[in-house]
Formats: structure tokens, sequence, C-alpha cells
């Protein structure tokens, strides 16, 4: 067989020994020095430390290598960091104390209740200032252009005055002569509308005078914006619009229509004829608007009757009574 060649045998480490091993240093003499790291916290398993890093032994510090000069560089923990030229050692780093957050939070809620409380004082000193100025009269609600007004506003009246003591007893004497009689309706809507009737029956005169005051409350079924005048004005036109075309089959005529300028905000006086069992009656009508209140004065004459001895009657002095009325009605408002 041919000769193979081996390769010579390992040497074995063998133990170190001073008396024959004194020129050769031990196996861990250039082992890197261990210590404790900057952070109290030795490394995990797995987790060598990296190269130029050496542990120091000194308690409290560790050394790092200089990348440079390859040199280890002291790292100090935080209890034996060196001291400033000052002699006095370096200040700690802030912490929160326990607890800071939720005293942060309360700070907050306390401010914000002081807002609050703050906020409330101002409107209420606002609210007391306004009535204050305003004598504590609340005032008409402010009205939003299209919207439909329930309130009533500026210059509208929620009652009016006794119809009974609202024309002076010598106009009374001077359209109706002798001693009228009387009688106040009993009223339908309270203190909004008042009516009265004077009667004076003594052949050949027969008088009936007629006067009532309405005032309208806001209505959402008047027109336009359903105020309290608007009311008004729709049951002034109605009228108006009955004397002008009176239903078919009705014992009026058709009556004469003159408006009136400078009365109320709208005023209009009628003429009408009633034919009824043979008895001519004339009627005089005066029509008042003053804002949301609506003042109707009624004169009956009666020109013919088929019992009893009645008439002439004067159409222009039942038309001047009426005005007459109507006017002392109106002012009465204001």
């Amino acid at each position: 067989m041919p000769e193979q060649d081996f390769p010579p045998p390992r040497r074995l480490a063998r133990p170190y020994r001073s008396d024959r091993d004194d020129d050769e240093p031990p196996p861990w003499a250039n082992l890197p020095p261990v210590g404790p790291a900057r952070s109290g916290r030795l490394p995990g398993p797995g987790h060598a430390p990296g190269p130029g890093h050496a542990h120091a032994g000194r308690s409290g510090s560790h050394w790092v290598s200089d990348p440079v000069r390859d040199e280890p560089v002291p790292q100090w923990a935080q209890w034996d960091e060196p001291e400033d030229d000052a002699g006095e050692a370096a200040p700690p780093s802030r912490t929160h104390e326990p607890g800071g957050r939720a005293l942060r939070a309360a700070a907050r809620r306390r401010r914000r209740w002081y807002y609050l409380g703050g906020g409330v004082v101002v409107v209420v000193g606002a609210v007391l200032a306004v009535v204050l100025l305003t004598g504590g009269r609340p005032g008409p609600a402010s009205v939003t252009p299209g919207a439909l007004i329930t309130t009533f506003q500026p210059g509208e009246l929620r009652q009016v005055p006794n119809a009974c003591h609202v024309v002076p007893p010598a106009t009374v004497a001077q359209y109706l002569p002798g001693t009228p009689k009387v009688a106040s309706p009993l009223p339908v809507n309270g203190s909004a509308g008042s009516a009265c009737n004077w009667t004076v029956d003594k052949p050949p005169l027969y008088r009936l005078m007629q006067v009532s005051m309405n005032a309208y409350a806001p209505d959402g079924l008047a027109s336009g914006n359903g105020s309290a005048t608007r009311a008004a004005t729709d049951a002034y036109g109605l009228a108006l619009q009955e004397l002008q075309a009176p239903p078919k089959h009705s014992p009026s005529s058709r009556a004469t229509v003159q408006v009136l300028s400078g009365f109320g905000d709208q005023a209009f006086s009628a003429l009408q004829v009633f034919h009824v069992g043979g008895a001519v009656t004339d009627v005089a009508t005066v029509m008042v608007r003053y804002h949301n209140v609506v003042v109707t004065v009624k004169l009956n004459g009666l020109e013919r009757s088929n019992k009893g001895n009645y008439g002439p009657v004067s159409k222009t002095q039942l038309a001047a009574a009426a005005m007459a009325f109507a006017r002392a009605a109106e002012a009465s408002l204001h």
C-alpha cells in the first residue's frame, strides 16, 4: 500500500503553570474587562456587546471605545456623573410627579367652570340692564321677514273701550232727538270687542244707531304674515265686498260706496235700501279700520212701514249722523 501523509497532531491546550510558562500570558489575559451597563441593566441572552464596547469594572460607569482613537471613553451613570466647574453636581433630569396628569386635568376643569360662570354673569347683567332701561315693559317679539306673526305688533290694540261711552252726549242729542234707549249687546270676545245700540221710536221718526268695535288678534288663516292688522284688513275688505256685491236673493240692494281719505288707515261710507214685508228702510254705513281695530257704524231710518206712519227719511242726514258717530268712536282708539 502506498504511504499516506498524515497531518501533524494538533497541540492541545495545556493548563497554565507558572513554573514553566512565565513567558506566555494566560488565556484570559486578552479578554476585555466586564462591568455594569450605564442603565443598570445587563444585556440579555444573545445580546453581546458590539464591537468597540467594553464594560469597565468601576461601579456606576462603563467604558465605550472611541471609534476614531479606539480608546475607551468613560460613560458615567446618573448617580456618578462628574461635577461641573463650580464643584456642584449636575441637576438630575425632571421627572413627572405621581398624579400630575390628574392634577392638570382638574385644573383645566376648574378653568372651564370659571369661564362658564363668567359668561352666565355677563348674560344676567345684560338682561337686567335691558329690563331696567325699558322700565320692565316687554316689547313686541322680533319679526323675521316672511315668517308668520303670532304676537301683537307696535300700535296694535288688545282691547277696545266701551262703545256706549265713546260718543259724546251732545253728538247723540244732535242726531238722535228725544231720549233714545241705550242697549249694549253682550260681548262675544271679551274686551277685544264692544257694541252699543241707540234706538228712537216715536212716529214719524224711527232711528236705530249701531256702533261696534272689534280688535283682531294674529290669525294664521289671515292673509300675508297673519298679523292682527292683516286679520282686520281682511275683515274690512270682506265687508266692503258684500256691500258692493250683496249675496243673491238678499233683501238689500247694491250699496252706493264712497271711499274716505284721511280717516283712520282705511274708511268708506255706503248707502243701501232694504225692502222687507212692504217696509222700506234706508241704511247709512261707515266703516273705519285703525291698525287692527275695525269700527262699524250703521244708522237705520224707517222710510215707510206697512204699519204705522213713519217717514220720510233724509239720506244725507243719515250719512252725516253715521259719520259723526264713527269719528267719535275712531278717536277713542288713539
